[in-house]
């Protein structure tokens, strides 16, 4: 006997809250195997793969790609065990291969699993299900079958004969939504508005975005006649309701709708006539991340900013004096960065966090250096960990290995997280000059321009040299003016005479 159980959108780590399908890997009807990966989704921070923690038939996925999902909604349900014969007439559990049913596997087996394949869950033993309660004297819907009927047909709703285990993935074995049998049973009432509105009790409606779109529209869900199955509530329901309302004289609209219903806020009529006619784009994933970082660091962070012109005659010659000794190729952003951390040893101020709760500033024993990255995706900051320990061949390995998952995608959200400080070279863009904003929580960015023939005066005389401009932004409680200043001379003279490195090396 199967025993079909629901695999829901893991906790991906970081506080993440939702991801968006990218791209299915499995259909319904295929057979998948323990940590096999069955999703594509991306999340605010990079691509993942989503392998299922069970193996069997699919018999159901929730959402279609380009779908957001919040972390704990339903993803998929999987048929566990070989099903009885003929449970499914010519579906496509009938004509899968068998599936080891666990339900027979020796008492070592059942709790064994795959582990926790990521944050938030993993393959341990399925907990019991828990059966429905009706209201009193609310009896089955009409045209649904009973929870204790079973003949095999997908529109019962059961994978075989009656039982405990696939008695309660309802509608699901067959790729249907599970609506609580509750639900169909809840007597209507008739409103002021002549709508049938549904008594209390469960609302038919499992997508979160359907509840969502209700919410931002001002619909009541249960003022809504739904037309799925069973009467669930789809997104075609409440766009549908959402357009009648918005074409009804306002007189006409139900008095709820009308008090809930979002007030846009005070503008000029041609603010208000531009909006209508401009493209909105929906500020999530990269985009959305780094809209709330970086408004977050505005509003708590009191940052300032110091700058100053360096000649890097010097460091460029250094690097080519490198390259042609042979050996793997050293960039100019792993010498910039190998700087970096010469610099924090000298001014750890730099290299920290504050504790607004504690009231404390809390400075960081290892330097993990995040840069910038721009991608087709929108800006990503990967980190290089512990960069105080790499040398600079180490660190150029790093860089190019991090740079090209970047471009790719498939930077993992542990390789984009728990930054230190930051490395900034906007100069790849073609401009001199900028001010950084801090990638919270961190105390400070380093930004470096382009590096452009200048006239400079050099041992007392005009000639042209490269000349770069470099940035530092810092969060002003962390430290004053003059450990800023220190830091960033410090870095500019390591960029003119880079033997001033060899102290620290």
């Amino acid at each position: 006997m199967a025993q079909v159980l629901e695999f829901k959108l893991p906790d991906l780590g970081e506080g993440l809250t939702e991801a968006e399908i990218v791209r299915w890997l499995v259909q319904v009807g295929d057979v998948v195997a323990v940590d096999q990966p069955v999703v594509e989704v991306e999340t605010a921070k990079a691509m993942v793969e989503v392998p299922c923690p069970y193996g069997g038939v699919v018999t159901a996925r929730y959402g279609e790609e380009g779908t957001e999902l919040p972390v704990g909604s339903p993803l998929l349900t999987v048929a566990v065990g070989a099903p009885a014969s003929g449970a499914l007439g010519s579906g496509p559990l009938a004509s899968g291969p068998p599936v080891p049913d666990p339900l027979v596997s020796d008492s070592e087996d059942e709790n064994e699993g795959s582990g926790n394949v990521l944050v938030g869950y993993g393959t341990q033993a399925p907990p019991a299900r828990r059966g429905r309660l009706r209201p009193p004297g609310a009896g089955a819907a009409p045209g649904r079958r009973s929870p204790g009927s079973s003949d095999g047909r997908p529109g019962s709703g059961r994978l075989g004969t009656a039982g405990a285990g696939a008695g309660s993935a309802g509608s699901r074995s067959t790729g249907l939504p599970d609506v609580d049998l509750a639900v169909a049973a809840a007597p209507a009432v008739p409103t002021e508005s002549g709508t049938a509105r549904r008594a209390d009790g469960p609302v038919p409606v499992i997508s979160p975005l359907v509840r969502r779109l209700a919410r931002e529209n001002g619909l009541d869900l249960r003022e809504l006649a739904g037309s799925g199955p069973d009467g669930l509530i789809t997104r075609a329901d409440v766009e549908h309701a959402a357009r009648a309302a918005a074409s009804a004289p306002t007189a006409a609209r139900p008095p709820q709708a009308a008090a809930t219903a979002p007030r846009p806020a005070p503008a000029s009529t041609s603010t208000t006539s531009t909006h209508a006619r401009g493209t909105r784009i929906p500020l999530k994933g990269v985009r959305g991340a780094v809209a709330d970082k970086l408004s977050r660091s505005r509003r708590e962070i009191p940052d300032a900013t110091c700058w100053v012109d360096a000649d890097a005659t010097e460091l460029m010659h250094a690097r080519v004096r490198m390259n042609e000794a042979g050996g793997p190729k050293i960039s100019l952003l792993a010498l910039l960065a190998r700087i970096c951390t010469a610099a924090l040893a000298r001014f750890p101020e730099l290299n920290s966090t504050v504790d607004m709760d504690a009231r404390e500033v809390v400075r960081l024993d290892a330097v993990h250096l995040g840069f910038a990255a721009q991608t087709e995706r929108g800006l990503v900051v990967p980190v290089v960990k512990d960069a105080h320990t790499r040398d600079a061949e180490s660190l150029s390995a790093e860089f190019a290995r991090l740079t090209e998952a970047a471009r790719t995608g498939t930077l993992t959200p542990a390789e984009l997280t728990g930054g230190t400080f930051t490395l900034n070279n906007y100069g790849v863009f073609g401009v001199d000059g900028s001010t950084p904003i801090i990638n919270h929580p961190e105390a400070a960015m380093l930004g470096v321009g382009r590096i452009v023939p200048k006239p400079w005066v050099h041992e007392g005389e005009l000639a042209v040299r490269q000349v770069v401009q470099l940035s530092l932004t810092f969060d002003h409680r962390v430290c004053d003016g003059g450990t800023a200043g220190g830091f960033l001379r410090y870095v500019a003279d390591c960029v003119e005479q880079p033997a001033v490195l060899l102290r620290t090396l």
